[in-house]
């Protein structure tokens, strides 16, 4: 979805816009304003948790309930109900069922166990952003929105093809929205990775990146064994080293299917006019 000049945008009677970045530039705090300003906001985490994953999460809390006797008889007589109560805030649920690999005595995941579990949110994060289409018709004609706005994770890079216009969720998002690429900062980056180290969210790998940096990270610690895995520490060198990995390919999308804004700018929007305003700058930018 891309214009010759920003009125073709901005005149439209809808607008559907998904907004793509790092985690912590801004995407959820910018979806979350225009909520308050007549969008529909979808949250790709939030459907991947509830929707597509949360059986599986589910399943998880069962399971560790059941190795306590007390809770395991309650559980099999339909005495008590476990859920899960992810939000769009909150997505601890999620990120406890991915988890991090090593150590089990440190709360770690088999290695295999943690790429079966990497691999059900990469079908999951797929199938949400293919439903984002469905969504925008049904925040129309459900709720009467003619706004939306999709909030996707900082993994939607690894589930397509930055380059590639036939990529199914390129093309699902190209086709429906406009590509809003949230630029971060080096020290938005350095932020985000502390961040990381004092509240892990949901993460995902593609699957060969995994394989090079578990068996990079245990190279340079001189680790044998994957039980000798610290988990909180792999998870937050490859945090590190997964995020460094991203950025160019998040700006090879933006320069290819949309547009880019930095992320300083996210916080002069105060309603819906300054977005369209923000939007009219950054198409501007692109067709100079």
């Amino acid at each position: 979805m891309l214009f010759e000049k920003p009125e073709q945008f901005l005149d439209q009677p809808r607008h559907a816009v998904t907004v793509f970045g790092m985690a912590g530039v801004g995407k959820t705090h910018l979806s979350a304003l225009l909520r308050r300003n007549n969008w529909f906001h979808f949250s790709g985490d939030y459907r991947i948790g509830t929707r597509y994953m949360g059986e599986f999460i589910v399943d998880n809390f069962k399971r560790e309930a059941m190795k306590v006797p007390f809770l395991r008889d309650l559980l099999r007589s339909d005495s008590i109900y476990i859920s899960s109560n992810i939000t769009f805030a909150n997505l601890d649920p999620l990120s406890t069922y991915l988890g991090a690999p090593g150590d089990p005595e440190k709360g770690g995941l088999p290695l295999a166990e943690y790429q079966r579990r990497q691999e059900q949110h990469r079908v999951a994060e797929i199938n949400a952003i293919k439903d984002i289409p469905y969504f925008i018709d049904r925040a129309k004609d459900l709720y009467g929105y003619n706004d939306f706005i999709a909030d996707t994770g900082g993994s939607l890079i690894e589930v397509l093809d930055p380059a590639d216009p036939e990529d199914d969720v390129v093309k699902t998002l190209s086709e429906h929205t406009l590509l809003l690429y949230i630029r971060g900062t080096d020290g938005d980056a350095d932020a985000l990775i502390e961040r990381y180290r004092r509240a892990p969210k949901p993460m995902y790998y593609r699957p060969q990146l995994l394989v090079e940096k578990w068996a990079e990270f245990k190279k340079l610690n001189g680790i044998e064994s994957d039980n000798d895995v610290d988990p909180a520490a792999f998870a937050v060198w490859g945090f590190e080293a997964i995020l460094r990995d991203r950025l160019p390919r998040y700006q090879a999308l933006a320069d290819n299917f949309g547009y880019t804004i930095e992320a300083n700018d996210v916080s002069t929007v105060r309603d819906h006019t300054d977005f369209m305003d923000l939007m009219r700058k950054a198409i501007a930018a692109r067709v100079k």
